[in-house]
Protein backbone atom coordinates (compact mmCIF):
# COMPACT_ATOMS: atom_id res chain seq x y z
CA UNK A 1 0.00 0.00 0.00
CA UNK A 2 1.15 3.53 -0.74
CA UNK A 3 2.66 5.38 2.21
CA UNK A 4 0.27 8.25 1.49
CA UNK A 5 -2.59 6.28 3.09
CA UNK A 6 -3.05 7.21 6.74
CA UNK A 7 -5.62 4.58 7.67
CA UNK A 8 -5.03 0.93 6.81
CA UNK A 9 -8.08 -0.62 8.47
CA UNK A 10 -11.41 1.18 8.66
CA UNK A 11 -14.90 0.54 9.97
CA UNK A 12 -17.43 2.04 7.55
CA UNK A 13 -20.85 2.76 9.06
CA UNK A 14 -23.56 2.96 6.41
CA UNK A 15 -27.19 3.88 6.89
CA UNK A 16 -29.69 1.59 5.24
CA UNK A 17 -30.78 4.56 3.12
CA UNK A 18 -27.55 4.17 1.12
CA UNK A 19 -29.12 1.09 -0.49
CA UNK A 20 -32.59 2.57 -1.00
CA UNK A 21 -34.26 3.94 -4.12
CA UNK A 22 -35.13 7.63 -4.35
CA UNK A 23 -38.20 7.29 -2.10
CA UNK A 24 -35.97 6.00 0.71
CA UNK A 25 -37.78 2.70 1.25
CA UNK A 26 -36.64 -0.78 0.28
CA UNK A 27 -33.50 -2.03 -1.47
CA UNK A 28 -32.49 -0.91 -4.96
CA UNK A 29 -29.85 -3.26 -6.47
CA UNK A 30 -28.59 -0.42 -8.68
CA UNK A 31 -28.06 1.74 -5.60
CA UNK A 32 -26.18 -1.12 -3.98
CA UNK A 33 -23.99 -1.20 -7.10
CA UNK A 34 -23.23 2.51 -6.62
CA UNK A 35 -22.14 1.86 -3.05
CA UNK A 36 -19.96 -1.00 -4.26
CA UNK A 37 -18.28 1.30 -6.79
CA UNK A 38 -17.40 3.80 -4.06
CA UNK A 39 -16.02 1.08 -1.81
CA UNK A 40 -14.02 -0.60 -4.59
CA UNK A 41 -12.01 2.60 -5.06
CA UNK A 42 -10.65 2.05 -1.55
CA UNK A 43 -10.32 -1.74 -1.44
CA UNK A 44 -8.31 -1.56 -4.66
CA UNK A 45 -5.68 0.38 -2.70
CA UNK A 46 -5.30 -2.44 -0.18
CA UNK A 47 -7.27 -0.80 2.63
CA UNK A 48 -8.98 -3.30 4.95
CA UNK A 49 -12.69 -2.54 5.33
CA UNK A 50 -15.35 -3.77 7.72
CA UNK A 51 -18.88 -2.43 7.25
CA UNK A 52 -21.77 -2.06 9.67
CA UNK A 53 -25.02 -1.27 7.90
CA UNK A 54 -28.25 0.09 9.35
CA UNK A 55 -31.84 -0.75 8.40
CA UNK A 56 -33.63 2.60 8.10
CA UNK A 57 -34.69 1.77 4.54
CA UNK A 58 -36.56 -1.33 5.72
CA UNK A 59 -37.57 -0.83 9.34
CA UNK A 60 -37.12 1.64 12.17
CA UNK A 61 -37.70 0.47 15.70
CA UNK A 62 -39.41 3.76 16.52
CA UNK A 63 -42.10 2.93 13.95
CA UNK A 64 -43.08 -0.05 16.04
CA UNK A 65 -42.69 1.48 19.49
CA UNK A 66 -44.69 4.55 18.49
CA UNK A 67 -47.55 2.17 17.70
CA UNK A 68 -47.31 0.35 21.01
CA UNK A 69 -44.94 -2.46 20.02
CA UNK A 70 -42.53 -3.78 22.64
CA UNK A 71 -39.09 -2.18 22.20
CA UNK A 72 -37.30 -5.53 22.28
CA UNK A 73 -39.47 -6.93 19.49
CA UNK A 74 -39.09 -3.79 17.38
CA UNK A 75 -35.31 -3.88 17.80
CA UNK A 76 -35.12 -7.58 16.91
CA UNK A 77 -36.97 -6.81 13.68
CA UNK A 78 -34.48 -4.04 12.96
CA UNK A 79 -31.55 -6.39 13.53
CA UNK A 80 -32.98 -8.86 11.04
CA UNK A 81 -33.47 -6.05 8.53
CA UNK A 82 -29.78 -5.14 8.76
CA UNK A 83 -28.94 -8.69 7.67
CA UNK A 84 -31.10 -8.27 4.56
CA UNK A 85 -29.14 -5.11 3.72
CA UNK A 86 -25.84 -6.88 4.42
CA UNK A 87 -26.68 -9.69 2.02
CA UNK A 88 -27.78 -7.24 -0.70
CA UNK A 89 -24.56 -5.28 -0.30
CA UNK A 90 -22.49 -8.48 -0.35
CA UNK A 91 -24.05 -9.42 -3.68
CA UNK A 92 -23.16 -6.03 -5.20
CA UNK A 93 -19.60 -6.16 -3.84
CA UNK A 94 -19.00 -9.72 -5.04
CA UNK A 95 -20.21 -8.77 -8.52
CA UNK A 96 -17.66 -5.95 -8.40
CA UNK A 97 -14.94 -8.49 -7.78
CA UNK A 98 -14.53 -7.82 -4.04
CA UNK A 99 -14.23 -10.93 -1.88
CA UNK A 100 -16.79 -10.43 0.88
CA UNK A 101 -18.01 -12.19 4.01
CA UNK A 102 -21.16 -11.44 5.99
CA UNK A 103 -21.11 -12.09 9.72
CA UNK A 104 -24.11 -11.67 11.99
CA UNK A 105 -24.45 -11.00 15.69
CA UNK A 106 -27.53 -13.25 15.71
CA UNK A 107 -26.65 -16.70 14.42
CA UNK A 108 -28.31 -17.69 11.15
CA UNK A 109 -25.84 -20.14 9.69
CA UNK A 110 -27.81 -20.81 6.51
CA UNK A 111 -27.18 -17.27 5.24
CA UNK A 112 -24.08 -15.92 7.02
CA UNK A 113 -21.25 -16.69 9.42
CA UNK A 114 -21.73 -15.93 13.10
CA UNK A 115 -19.73 -12.92 14.26
CA UNK A 116 -16.47 -14.17 15.72
CA UNK A 117 -13.90 -11.51 16.44
CA UNK A 118 -10.83 -13.54 15.48
CA UNK A 119 -12.44 -14.79 12.28
CA UNK A 120 -13.46 -11.25 11.27
CA UNK A 121 -9.90 -9.99 11.78
CA UNK A 122 -8.49 -12.95 9.85
CA UNK A 123 -10.78 -12.21 6.91
CA UNK A 124 -9.53 -8.62 6.89
CA UNK A 125 -5.91 -9.74 7.01
CA UNK A 126 -6.58 -11.98 3.99
CA UNK A 127 -7.94 -9.03 2.03
CA UNK A 128 -11.61 -9.84 2.37
CA UNK A 129 -14.21 -7.19 3.11
CA UNK A 130 -16.41 -8.06 6.10
CA UNK A 131 -20.01 -6.88 6.50
CA UNK A 132 -21.22 -7.09 10.10
CA UNK A 133 -24.99 -7.46 10.33
CA UNK A 134 -27.40 -7.89 13.21
CA UNK A 135 -26.27 -4.84 15.16
CA UNK A 136 -24.78 -5.81 18.52
CA UNK A 137 -27.22 -8.72 18.80
CA UNK A 138 -29.00 -6.94 21.64
CA UNK A 139 -32.05 -4.66 21.77
CA UNK A 140 -31.75 -1.06 22.99
CA UNK A 141 -28.51 -0.53 21.04
CA UNK A 142 -28.37 1.31 17.72
CA UNK A 143 -26.30 0.36 14.70
CA UNK A 144 -24.17 3.42 15.48
CA UNK A 145 -23.24 1.73 18.75
CA UNK A 146 -22.66 -1.53 16.86
CA UNK A 147 -20.31 0.33 14.53
CA UNK A 148 -18.38 1.83 17.45
CA UNK A 149 -18.17 -1.53 19.22
CA UNK A 150 -16.96 -3.42 16.14
CA UNK A 151 -14.46 -0.68 15.26
CA UNK A 152 -12.88 -1.02 18.69
CA UNK A 153 -12.98 -4.83 18.61
CA UNK A 154 -11.24 -5.20 15.24
CA UNK A 155 -8.73 -2.48 16.13
CA UNK A 156 -9.75 -0.20 13.25
CA UNK A 157 -7.74 2.96 12.72
CA UNK A 158 -10.89 5.07 12.28
CA UNK A 159 -14.67 4.80 12.21
CA UNK A 160 -16.12 6.48 9.13
CA UNK A 161 -19.80 7.38 9.20
CA UNK A 162 -20.97 7.88 5.62
CA UNK A 163 -24.14 9.93 5.17
CA UNK A 164 -25.83 12.24 2.66
CA UNK A 165 -24.35 15.34 4.34
CA UNK A 166 -20.76 16.53 4.04
CA UNK A 167 -20.07 16.67 7.77
CA UNK A 168 -21.60 17.74 11.07
CA UNK A 169 -23.57 20.98 11.28
CA UNK A 170 -24.94 23.03 14.16
CA UNK A 171 -28.44 22.31 12.82
CA UNK A 172 -30.00 20.69 9.77
CA UNK A 173 -28.41 22.49 6.78
CA UNK A 174 -31.39 21.60 4.59
CA UNK A 175 -33.70 23.49 6.93
CA UNK A 176 -31.33 26.21 8.09
CA UNK A 177 -29.09 27.79 5.42
CA UNK A 178 -27.13 29.53 8.21
CA UNK A 179 -26.17 26.26 9.89
CA UNK A 180 -22.49 26.14 10.81
CA UNK A 181 -20.34 23.26 9.64
CA UNK A 182 -17.75 21.90 12.06
CA UNK A 183 -14.40 20.75 10.67
CA UNK A 184 -13.34 19.24 13.99
CA UNK A 185 -15.08 18.38 17.24
CA UNK A 186 -14.09 16.75 20.49
CA UNK A 187 -16.18 13.84 21.71
CA UNK A 188 -17.52 15.90 24.60
CA UNK A 189 -18.50 18.75 22.28
CA UNK A 190 -20.42 16.31 20.09
CA UNK A 191 -22.19 14.87 23.14
CA UNK A 192 -22.91 18.13 24.96
CA UNK A 193 -24.09 20.04 21.87
CA UNK A 194 -26.39 17.11 20.93
CA UNK A 195 -25.33 17.38 17.31
CA UNK A 196 -26.67 13.92 16.34
CA UNK A 197 -23.30 12.76 15.04
CA UNK A 198 -24.01 9.39 16.64
CA UNK A 199 -25.93 8.43 19.74
CA UNK A 200 -24.29 9.16 23.09
CA UNK A 201 -23.52 5.48 23.78
CA UNK A 202 -21.55 5.20 20.52
CA UNK A 203 -19.74 8.49 21.14
CA UNK A 204 -18.82 7.51 24.70
CA UNK A 205 -17.48 4.16 23.52
CA UNK A 206 -15.32 5.87 20.91
CA UNK A 207 -14.14 8.45 23.43
CA UNK A 208 -13.21 5.82 26.02
CA UNK A 209 -11.18 3.91 23.43
CA UNK A 210 -9.76 6.89 21.50
CA UNK A 211 -11.46 5.84 18.25
CA UNK A 212 -11.61 8.81 15.84
CA UNK A 213 -14.83 9.32 13.87
CA UNK A 214 -15.02 10.90 10.42
CA UNK A 215 -18.43 12.02 9.16
CA UNK A 216 -18.53 12.36 5.38
CA UNK A 217 -20.86 12.49 2.40
CA UNK A 218 -20.59 9.05 0.80
CA UNK A 219 -21.59 10.43 -2.59
CA UNK A 220 -19.13 13.31 -2.72
CA UNK A 221 -16.46 12.44 -5.27
CA UNK A 222 -13.61 10.43 -3.73
CA UNK A 223 -14.60 11.49 -0.20
CA UNK A 224 -14.02 8.02 1.22
CA UNK A 225 -10.67 7.70 -0.52
CA UNK A 226 -9.63 11.17 0.70
CA UNK A 227 -10.41 10.30 4.32
CA UNK A 228 -8.34 7.14 4.10
CA UNK A 229 -5.44 9.20 2.74
CA UNK A 230 -5.76 11.55 5.72
CA UNK A 231 -7.07 14.53 3.78
CA UNK A 232 -9.41 16.95 5.53
CA UNK A 233 -12.92 15.89 4.49
CA UNK A 234 -16.18 16.29 6.33
CA UNK A 235 -15.95 16.47 10.12
CA UNK A 236 -13.46 14.71 12.38
CA UNK A 237 -14.49 13.86 15.93
CA UNK A 238 -11.56 12.96 18.16
CA UNK A 239 -9.61 13.91 21.27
Amino acid sequence: MSKTYKYKRILLKLGGEALAPSNGAGIDPKQADRVADVISSVTSQGVQIAIVVGAGNLWRGSTGTDSGMERTIADHMGMLATVMNAIALQDALERSGISTRVQTAIEMNAVAEPYIWRRAVRHLEKGRLVILGGGTGNPYFTTDTAGALRAVEIDADILIKATKVDGVYSSDPQENPDAKKFDRLSYMEAINLRLKVMDSTALSLCMDNNMPIAVINLWEEESLLKVVKGDRVGTLVSN
